[in-house]
């Protein structure tokens, strides 16, 4: 997900991208809507001169936009400078987003290196704008008067975003902050490249190494000529052996080589980031990287983030170590002698504790979640419930054969266009993220959205049989997609961003995965990939009472995650060392012992994205049950409430405070009540 200040944003885990399209003609979309948004092009791998020419003239639009902004003389006004300086970050956008997209999905490894130079342009421009005296004189000079609330708002938030790029600093200061920003990129791109290009695997003796695997798995996985098997650490691969391997020396070097992804290299590439933010911050007048950083989100402060983590880790301490016991109870039925249940051994043993005393076996649930009928379902489930039509968009040219293109109507009216790129090839950015593409301009241009997920499937005869979390994967990228469509009609949305605080954009991702949970969406598209059969009720609440076990683990988890990336970024790099910072944090918050030799902050993603606000997935998942308090969870696809949710906490965008949409969907302040009770629905509460 892609959020961020609008004047010198930061560099995030999936960057936000444009995308330019040549395409079938679609369904007559509403002729004054056409005039406002004609098509941009993308060429099916066009060459390195065509893309950078496409990304310069963007750039060369926001700077003439710049250009017209600065030379007005007379009295400031929302027109003559909020529109100009709304029109220059839509062009630098549109730059930074298309190079980002490419540099992390395009097929060729020559073309995501061009990308990589484009971003790194379109991003010295967007923090050159941000240190820019004239620029920041012109905006804090227009005249407010009788401007609406939104307006206001805007303006004074991009006012602070122009203080906390270091816009009132001195000249020399200025052009500091301005090289450790462009060193910042370049650093960010050479971790990020780390991880998508170190795609590992192992290989085993024989079929008799994948006993208790899923017979779709083993057909998909033939032996190669010398009679052993190939497994790649890629979520298609390794979430199934995890689960299922009975081999627990496999299980133990899948786990090992995804703990190690991108190690060494990205040891030294995350002290030189770590380093140059906290140099930063110091430029800008704050005492570390994680003050800096979230003075701006919901939460304000790394003590409040201290404070909320500690609370999480009271809530869920008790109840991990309480799991982990059972977890060891169950363990010892295999082996007399175990004293420790491992980390490679935890997903293994909850599907056998749920499987015994849950009575669900998740292989009997994958047969009903086969790839097609899940995107299928996501697609018709949003539509039913939010008012909307998604039209494919056939014979568009997009950046690799597997791409789907689709438009979104609300009747006639087009919201936005969304792509699908969704399952795994070499090279491409390896986890599940949305990237926003355009964010929308009303009567400027529509947004868009990119979902870049690594499922299984999309090859013939391969079904694509998901387990129930990778459709809840799902349904939680297509809410960070929805909420980029639906936020995309403000006028100030290129200033504002969809969302006004980071630490809420997860909010609305996390609610819509509940539809992947509860039989009254589930049984609408969940069909048994032979029969046709739709998933039985009682099997889906087998599915949701075996889930609630584990929970206090789960959280604990993200409770270790969260700890790692604040506490990297919230002290003097020279007392920072990462092997320890992660040992730390994982034996104060994590039942399981360490893993000796690895080093998973090489492959942790966030850390250049999110760097110290991880803590973000935990917060946000407070909002978001109790978001979801308000919905009837047998009458998930009556559209009442979602219709209401999407005006009061989607449309509005980066325009108002997360507080105030909350409150305003809610009808009062936002508690840890239905978080609390979600949690301790599982094992000894």
């Amino acid at each position: 997900m892609s959020i961020g200040s609008a004047i010198g944003r930061t560099r995030l885990l999936a960057s936000a991208v444009t995308v330019f399209l040549v395409t079938a003609a679609p369904s007559a979309p509403p002729t004054a809507l056409a005039a406002t948004n004609p098509p941009l092009f993308y060429s099916d791998r066009p060459d390195a001169a065509a893309f950078r020419a496409l990304c310069e003239a963007e750039i060369a639009n926001a700077q003439e936009a710049l250009d017209r902004l600065v030379a007005v003389r007379e009295k400031r006004t929302v027109d003559n400078t909020l529109v100009p300086y709304n029109e220059m970050m839509l062009h630098a956008d549109n730059a930074a987003y298309y190079s980002g997209l490419m540099e992390s999905v395009h097929p060729d490894s020559t073309f995501r290196a061009t990308a990589e130079g484009m971003t790194q342009k379109a991003q010295k421009f967007l923090s050159d704008a941000g240190l820019n005296r004239a620029l920041y004189e012109a905006v804090r000079a227009v005249s407010l008067k009788g401007a609406d609330a939104d307006t206001k708002t805007v303006v004074m938030r991009a006012l602070r975003d122009f203080r906390r790029a270091g816009v009132d600093k001195d000249g020399a200061t200025r052009i500091q902050i301005a090289a450790l920003r462009d060193q910042l990129v370049q650093v960010g791109q050479e971790f990020d490249r780390n991880i998508r290009n170190d795609s590992r695997t192992i290989q085993v003796a024989s079929v008799a190494d994948l006993d208790g695997l899923p017979e779709d798995f083993i057909r998909s996985h033939p032996p190669g000529a010398d009679g052993r098997i190939t497994l790649s650490i890629e979520f298609p691969d390794r979430y199934p052996i995890m689960r299922y391997a009975k081999n627990a020396e496999v299980r133990r070097r899948m786990h090992m080589e995804r703990l190690n992804r991108a190690y060494p290299q990205n040891m030294a590439v995350l002290d030189t980031m770590v380093a140059k933010r906290y140099e930063l911050a110091q430029l800008l007048g704050y005492k570390t990287w994680a003050d800096y950083v979230t003075e701006d989100k919901m939460i304000r402060s790394p003590k409040r983030v201290v404070e909320f983590l500690d609370r999480v880790g009271r809530l869920v301490g008790d109840q991990s170590r309480r799991e982990y016991q059972v977890y060891l109870k169950r363990k010892l039925e295999d082996d007399s002698k175990a004293v420790a249940v491992e980390n490679w051994e935890a997903s293994y043993y909850a599907n056998l504790i749920r499987k015994r005393d849950y009575d669900f076996d998740a292989q009997t649930a994958r047969p009903y979640f086969p790839f097609d009928r899940v995107k299928q379902g996501v697609l018709d489930v949003t539509s039913r419930i939010f008012g909307v039509t998604y039209k494919k968009i056939d014979g568009a040219v997009v950046w690799d054969p597997s791409v789907e293109a689709y438009e979104v109507y609300e009747g006639d009216r087009l919201l936005g266009r969304f792509f699908l790129d969704l399952h795994p090839r070499p090279g491409k950015y390896n986890h599940a993220a949305q990237f926003p593409i355009r964010q929308g301009c009303a009567g400027v241009q529509i947004p868009e959205a990119a979902l870049v997920c690594n499922f299984a499937g999309g090859k013939p005869d391969d079904p694509g049989l998901m387990e129930q979390q990778d459709v809840a994967t799902f349904f939680h990228e297509f809410g960070h997609l929805l909420h980029t469509i639906f936020a995309g009609g403000q006028r100030w949305e290129p200033i504002a961003g969809i969302s006004t605080e980071w630490d809420f954009v997860e909010a609305p991702s996390q609610m819509l995965e509940e539809w992947a949970w509860y039989p009254s969406s589930l049984q609408t598209f969940a069909r048994h990939y032979q029969t046709g059969e739709p998933i039985p009720m009682e099997l889906v609440e087998k599915m949701r009472r075996a889930d609630a076990f584990g929970r206090g683990i789960d959280r604990s988890y993200q409770t270790f995650l969260s700890q790692v990336s604040l506490h990297l970024y919230d002290r003097p790099p020279a007392s920072v060392n990462s092997d320890s910072t992660v040992a730390l944090a994982e034996r104060a918050s994590v039942p399981f012992p360490p893993v000796p030799n690895s080093h998973m902050q090489c492959s942790f993603g966030h850390l250049d994205g999110y760097s110290a606000i991880y803590y973000t997935y935990l917060w946000s998942q407070v909002i978001a049950k109790d978001l979801f308090s308000q919905f009837d969870r047998t009458r998930l696809l009556d559209p009442a409430v979602p219709t209401r949710y999407r005006k009061t906490v989607l449309a509005p965008g980066g325009s108002r405070p997360a507080e105030r949409l909350v409150h305003d969907f809610l009808k009062r302040d936002f508690d840890y009540k239905a978080f609390e009770e979600y949690v301790r629905e599982g094992t000894g509460s």
